[in-house]
């Protein structure tokens, strides 16, 4: 079998491949992303290239130490119809305002994967969800944030699909493993022509 080094210490992306059965090994990347997120920005570049961007930087950073592994990076990108992107929030204040600037709107979220090997990309897949939030109140909003606290600070856009993040929507057009941060489903069919996951 060989090797697969997930580039990230996301408990999500972690769960999602323990959960598949993956045998991995999670190492942080260590990636300055506010300064290339600022960099990208500058050039203009989209949601799309920020999150691909982000996910190669990742994989090939830790790929060029470990000569013959898999190294697979991931990062996810929210963005509104007009191009406005959303950070992880450092706080609460910075979240509820997050949030109440998606409530009642569609926004995307995009997540991109990368594999490099011996420090090149040897593989990549875009994942794009649509996800509609409900026009929730002020009071439901404040209920939220109490009952999910700060879980909510390392994740973009302020949920958890999977949990009581669930409640935001009105409706969602993608894979919940794309939403959760991860393309798996490309990720495991790449991963078994490379013979780290059984055919």
């Amino acid at each position: 079998m060989t090797s697969l080094v997930l580039a990230s210490t996301s408990a999500s992306r972690q769960a999602m491949l323990t959960a598949a059965g993956v045998p991995f090994e999670a190492l942080a990347p260590m990636v300055d992303e506010a300064e290339l997120k600022r960099a990208l920005a500058a050039e203009g570049t989209d949601a799309r290239g920020v999150a691909d961007a982000l996910a190669e930087a990742k994989a090939v950073k830790i790929s060029r130490k470990l000569p013959g592994v898999l190294v697979l990076g991931s990062d996810s990108v929210v963005a509104l119809d007009d191009g406005t992107m959303i950070d992880k929030a450092p706080d609460r204040e910075t979240i509820a305002r997050q949030l109440r600037m998606l409530r009642g709107r569609t926004h995307r979220l995009v997540s991109a994967a990368v594999v490099a090997e011996n420090g090149t990309p040897v593989w990549r897949f875009v994942g794009v969800a649509r996800l509609a939030m409900r026009d929730f109140s002020d009071a439901f909003l404040e209920a939220y944030l109490d009952a999910c606290g700060d879980v909510l600070l390392g994740s973009v856009g302020g949920y958890h699909i999977e949990g009581r993040g669930a409640q935001l929507f009105a409706r969602v057009d993608g894979d919940q493993f794309t939403i959760r941060g991860l393309p798996l489903l490309p990720v495991l069919d790449y991963l078994r022509t490379r013979s780290v996951m059984p055919i």
